[in-house]
């Protein structure tokens, strides 16, 4: 049996997010969507999954989801089989990205879900070919399902998350960061500051894609998760 692998929704996300992965690698292998949950912190989130989780597993998070992958590979080195990463970095937040945040929460809190997504989303690049709208509405539903509480506890989970470049530089497991190569520069970057920090990891850019890679070139991304649980297992 192959291993199982965990794939972590980012930002107000479910498992719609994943949807054409889970389809072509479900045909090979157990694959689990690991919901946020009720946590209003990186560390509570990742308690709960662990929880559920089977003894090892090969783990993928985006965005969120990404920090929290990040929180687990620190908190149970030894469940995670490899690791792959995408739309995060492992600094904690800067006091100016954290004041950001707070008008979307003020505009969900007096204005509701509607308001405040709709500004979430204003901040996520897509590449030129891709289906914005289909995927905003996308995004729209999933987190209609979650509710404006939800996306208090997840901004506040990023808010207060903590620095994992330590957790990664002493990670020996196969990794993968994986960024859209029409994402801006800054985000470029950031992703392959994040890669540089493990001692095996590969960057891939997906083409024909910006931050939501998994959506706008689902076939490109789901090939690059397949390289990455090809290969070969790092003995400890």
């Amino acid at each position: 049996m192959l291993e199982p692998v965990v794939l972590i929704p980012g930002l107000l996300c479910d498992a719609r997010q994943f949807y054409p992965q889970v389809v072509s690698l479900g045909l090979e292998r157990c694959v689990t969507i690991a919901p946020l949950g009720q946590g209003e912190r990186i560390e509570e989130i990742a308690t709960d999954i662990l929880a559920a989780l089977p003894p090892r597993f090969a783990l993928m998070g985006w965005d969120l989801g990404a920090l929290v992958a990040m929180e687990i590979l620190r908190r149970a080195p030894d469940k995670v089989s490899r690791i792959a990463l995408s739309g995060a970095h492992p600094l904690t937040e800067t006091p100016q990205v954290s004041a950001e945040r707070e008008p979307i929460i003020i505009k969900a809190k007096a204005n509701g879900l509607e308001a405040a997504m709709l500004q979430v989303m204003a901040g996520i690049n897509t590449a030129e070919a891709a289906p914005r709208q289909d995927i905003i509405d996308l995004m729209m539903d999933m987190a209609r399902s979650q509710g404006r509480d939800a996306l208090i506890r997840q901004l506040r989970a990023k808010q207060r998350r903590r620095d994992q470049q330590a957790t990664l530089r002493r990670c020996r497991l196969p990794a993968m960061v994986l960024c859209g190569a029409e994402a801006t520069d800054s985000a470029r970057k950031r992703h392959r500051f994040m890669a540089d920090l493990f001692h095996h990891c590969e960057y891939r850019e997906i083409p024909g894609a910006a931050d939501l890679p998994m959506l706008e070139a689902s076939g490109a991304f789901t090939a690059a998760l397949r390289d990455w649980l090809r290969q070969p297992l790092v003995l400890r």
